[in-house]
């Protein structure tokens, strides 16, 4: 198992945040023994030159083979975090987006292969579902952030 540690500069990440019904399309995040310790929306890194919304698009087709639409409603989260002993910085674009084709909303699961040639899976799963697991939603903050926009008692309203 490739134990990764973050690296010692900022890193500009853009990730989706993608309902359906009051449940988030979510990854693992795993501790170097393999448990699993918290969830995150799927996206990845920005490069040089690339806006961040462009990044987001790319990582979904790379990764998903999917096309989604980014909504308007987005905002910026600095995480500073220690991750086994060493500290990462990111700077974290999230926005509220939804597949194109909606048949992506039929399935259960998804399996990915992240940059690193490592296989993900995201899968959907409500707040409820994390708090009852006691599994943390990274970036850290992002569930008070989720509650202080409302979203989570009207996910839908996005939509309409």
């Amino acid at each position: 198992m490739i134990k990764w540690r973050p690296a010692n500069t900022i890193t500009v990440k853009a990730l989706a945040l993608i309902w359906q019904d009051d449940a988030l399309l979510l990854t693992d995040i795993h501790d170097d023994t393999g448990r699993v310790k918290g969830m995150r929306p799927l996206g990845g890194t920005v490069e040089f030159g690339e806006p961040w919304r462009d990044a987001l698009q790319r990582e979904f087709l790379e990764e998903l083979g999917a096309r989604i639409t980014l909504l308007d409603n987005h905002f910026v989260m600095e995480n500073i975090y220690d991750h086994h002993g060493v500290t990462g910085h990111e700077i974290v674009f999230l926005c509220h987006a939804h597949f194109t084709d909606s048949s992506f909303y039929q399935r259960d699961s998804f399996r990915f292969e992240e940059s690193d040639e490592t296989d993900g899976i995201a899968k959907w799963a409500s707040l409820d579902e994390l708090a009852a697991k006691q599994l943390e939603l990274y970036p850290a903050g992002l569930r008070e952030k989720l509650a202080e926009l409302t979203i989570l008692r009207s996910p839908k309203r996005l939509f309409s």
